[in-house]
């Protein structure tokens, strides 16, 4: 009898130690109110920088797994999120269904699968690349999502309603979209950088009116317009008083005023399918072209061609072409295609060092105070220190697919999309380095 006793007594503790784990890392999903919304590509400083210092450092399919969610079709956007509802673009692999998912922050369940357009025949999309590539973008209750020339729809959080779409913005993209929209100021910015046409275009975010489009006036130096694509998202930056829309282009980067498209300046830099969004720090924009000169820093000051007075360094060996970077303190952290981890001086462009460990990336960085999350395609991430010093490793983690979408940040907890599935990551003890 007292043999029994033992055992029920053991049993019990068993089943009270898994209730209060599970119960803590419900807690951990359900406090998700600490910071912005992740409302874009990149998130709310449009660089990857989360506020959360707290993010998770270790997990597995079986560890700090909150919830796992199958998404059908295909598609690499990633996530932007709004309250309690998780936003991505979908579409078929075929691309004839473009459609937008609703889900719940806390659960993982798909409460809304919305078809925004259907598509006859779509143009051609490269299977390296999906047709709901780029990520929508979230501000002042409205959703707005977009497509390339198939399609960009505007949606009211309040109702979950579409309220307006446009399909008149024509661009053979020959290989699929790739650039995200961006908001500011009470307008929707868009990208096309095709074979055919490339231009961008400047919306009322609440009617979808066309406020201004601005053809590019580049050189290409080439009449085959597989060298004028490009992929990049612009960014919004104010230096010196003058806010300016940063957009590279294929050969080219130019900035424009946001209001009235104007050019304000342009720096040739060689190359096309440039797809990394420019980063602003230390007074520099840094641009990533996929070719030429790879990697550049420019003063973003003058008018016209800035070329040679404000290009200040420049970095051909290792840069990435598809992740975006990311910038720590004084340093700037990259990781390469095939996986060459890099530490640049954000102010003169000296290598502090230069690492190959392993993988393809296509997703761009996540940081997290003195912590960098590089997801690659094969369902590895790594998450590297923050060290001018060397590379430092804290730890590899794997999921069952891989990414082609950026991370997404909610409360202390990563939301990741891989090619299959969403999961939502969360760890109660996220600096436990021996877990």
């Amino acid at each position: 009898m007292l043999s029994k006793f033992f055992v029920r007594v053991a049993s019990l503790l068993l089943l009270m130690t898994f209730i209060l784990q599970s119960l803590s890392t419900k807690e951990a999903c359900a406090h998700e109110t600490l910071h912005p919304s992740w409302n874009q590509f990149r998130g709310p400083t449009a660089n990857g920088k989360s506020l959360s210092q707290q993010l998770p450092i270790r997990w597995d399919e079986t560890k700090n797994i909150c919830w796992k969610t199958a998404i059908s079709g295909k598609a690499w956007s990633s996530p932007v999120i709004s309250g309690n509802t998780i936003w991505l673009s979908n579409a078929t692999e075929d691309g004839r269904r473009l459609s937008l998912l609703a889900i719940d922050t806390k659960t993982g369940h798909i409460r809304k699968d919305v078809i925004v357009f259907e598509i006859d025949d779509p143009m051609f999309c490269h299977p390296f690349n999906s047709y709901a590539s780029p990520t929508p973008v979230l501000a002042d209750g409205f959703l707005w999502v977009h497509y390339g020339s198939a399609g960009t729809a505007c949606l009211d959080l309040e109702t979950e309603q579409i309220i307006w779409t446009r399909q008149d913005l024509p661009c053979d993209h020959h290989r699929g979209p790739g650039s995200s929209p961006i908001f500011f100021d009470g307008a929707i910015f868009l990208t096309f950088d095709g074979f055919d046409q490339q231009y961008l275009a400047c919306l009322d975010a609440k009617t979808g009116e066309t406020i201004w489009r601005t053809d590019r006036s580049i050189n290409y130096g080439s009449d085959n317009g597989d060298f004028k694509k490009a992929y990049s998202t612009p960014t919004i930056i104010t230096h010196n008083n003058r806010t300016q829309l940063i957009s590279p282009a294929a050969v080219a980067t130019v900035a424009y005023d946001p209001h009235n498209g104007q050019e304000l300046w342009t720096v040739y830099h060689g190359g096309f399918n440039a797809a990394a969004r420019p980063l602003y720090s230390h007074g520099l924009v840094i641009l990533c072209t996929a070719k030429g000169d790879r990697l550049l820093a420019v003063r973003p000051d003058g008018k016209g061609d800035i070329t040679k007075q404000q290009v200040v360094w420049k970095f051909g060996k290792s840069a990435p072409t598809r992740p975006s970077q990311s910038v720590v303190a004084d340093q700037l952290y990259m990781v390469s295609d095939t996986g060459i981890f890099s530490c640049i001086d954000i102010e003169t462009g000296d290598v502090r060092w230069s690492e190959r460990h392993s993988g393809r990336y296509s997703a761009s960085l996540v940081s997290s105070g003195q912590r960098l999350y590089a997801c690659d395609e094969d369902g590895g991430c790594v998450v590297f220190q923050a060290n001018p010093e060397s590379f430092e490793v804290i730890s590899e983690n794997t999921l069952d697919s891989g990414c082609m979408a950026s991370p997404a940040v909610i409360g202390n907890d990563l939301i990741i999309r891989t090619k299959s599935h969403l999961y939502r990551i969360s760890s109660p003890e996220p600096f436990d380095n021996k877990s």
